[in-house]
């Protein structure tokens, strides 16, 4: 790959974490919101990293792109989080080249998931390859890569089973709730926070638990009441919020704060109280453990709940693995096309000096000299000479790179990058 002129920096890196072994605690320390994200994006400029995207949900935080060194992009995750050098070595991983573009094709596809088949993180990448285009930080070949992941996401869903069946963190909380809650239809139920997670997690719950008596409370309260209103629910002020939690049987909390909003000296009730944390980082105290009627249980043990529609989704993972292997294969034709394209631009510019300077001569020498037929002439003898040699490149029988090095050789070629 260090050999395609796709990139000034030679390696492409994928650099992260997941929950595959770091935990909930760990995660939190290298989650990146917004602002953060931002900040990260505008540092990667001023360090002369030309192209890189970056994503951060619950279950993982890694940055894509081209470095000398994937320090560089460990650097970046690490001064702009709360995570250090020494925790990322622990926990982390480090794909290059090959290796980080099979393992985008797999966390996009869902086989990476957390929840095998649960597509969510498809969305993130989309919207982080819109941000890093939006900053200047996305070249062709990173653009590239995502919507071809995006391709293979779209036909592993409509082509295979892997994400048949209800299942999310979401789904799973509400799973949890109903197996280990007797007469749920008569418990109070609050959901402090209405993000993406709450959202979905609030639809569960309508649907699944008959109900009535849900609850919700968001910092923004707008937010909540748009929700409620498509389900018909209360919503109660953030002010409330210790006075909701004291009536309240089950609490569901989802907000998205970077330090926890739940501790033991909000909870003022004695009664049984299930606590779900459906947050990263953790947004309820371990504190709240040392309250005898509490029980409070993180999404990493809800992600670990497996039933058959995980195991019948497992059937599908050899199906999944052959789209995304006839997908890389278009892409990485594409890479070879990439390959030689300076070599061609750098051919077809040096072969249009020949033919100016030609017609330069022409010129002077013919007194009827013909400039509009003479000029069509050689623009198309030059096109026809370069796409020759580009049919040559193309063609599997030859080597690509000596041809490329005797083409230069030749007509004694200073390539332009090709980023």
């Amino acid at each position: 790959m260090h050999r395609y002129n796709i990139s000034k920096s030679k390696n492409f890196y994928a650099i992260g974490l997941s929950y595959k072994k770091a935990d909930a605690e760990i995660r939190g320390h290298f989650s990146l919101d917004d602002d953060s994200r931002n900040t990260l994006l505008q540092q990667a400029k001023e360090n002369h990293i030309e192209s890189l995207l970056v994503t951060s949900t619950c279950n993982r935080t890694e940055i894509y792109g081209f470095a000398e060194h994937p320090f560089q992009l460990i650097k970046l995750l690490c001064d702009n989080t709360q995570g250090t050098v020494d925790e990322f070595q622990k926990v982390a991983y480090v794909h290059k080249n090959k290796g980080a573009i099979s393992h985008m094709f797999r966390v996009g596809s869902g086989l990476d998931s957390q929840i095998l088949g649960d597509f969510e993180i498809i969305s993130q990448l989309k919207s982080s390859a819109l941000l890093s285009k939006k900053n200047n930080l996305l070249n062709p070949f990173i653009e590239r890569l995502v919507n071809a992941v995006i391709q293979a996401s779209k036909r592993i869903k409509t082509e295979t089973e892997l994400s048949s069946g209800a299942t999310s963190v979401s789904f799973a909380s509400v799973q949890y709730i109903l197996k280990t809650i007797t007469d749920v239809t008569s418990k109070n139920i609050l959901l402090f926070g209405t993000g993406k997670i709450g959202r979905n997690t609030c639809e569960n719950l309508v649907k699944h638990t008959k109900n009535e008596h849900i609850t919700l409370i968001n910092r923004t309260k707008d937010k909540a009441e748009k929700i409620a209103g498509k389900f018909n629910l209360v919503v109660k002020d953030y002010a409330n919020l210790q006075e909701e939690i004291s009536n309240t049987d089950i609490l569901i909390v989802a907000t998205g704060a970077h330090r926890p909003t739940i501790d033991k000296h909000i909870i003022q009730s004695k009664k049984p109280l299930l606590i779900l944390d459906l947050s990263i980082p953790k947004n309820v105290n371990e504190n709240v453990k040392e309250l005898e009627n509490i029980n409070l249980v993180h999404l990493d043990y809800l992600s670990q709940l497996t039933d058959e529609t995980l195991e019948k989704r497992k059937a599908y993972i050899p199906q999944a693995e052959a789209i995304i292997a006839e997908i890389n294969e278009e892409f990485n034709g594409w890479l070879e096309t990439r390959k030689f394209a300076p070599t061609i631009k750098a051919l077809k510019h040096k072969l249009a000096d020949f033919a100016t300077a030609e017609l330069d001569t022409q010129r002077k020498k013919l007194s009827d000299f013909n400039e509009t037929q003479a000029e069509i002439i050689s623009k198309n003898i030059v096109q026809k000479i370069t796409n020759h040699f580009a049919h040559h490149l193309k063609d599997d029988n030859s080597s690509t790179d000596d041809s490329l090095e005797l083409i230069k050789k030749v007509f004694q070629l200073e390539e332009t990058q090709n980023v």
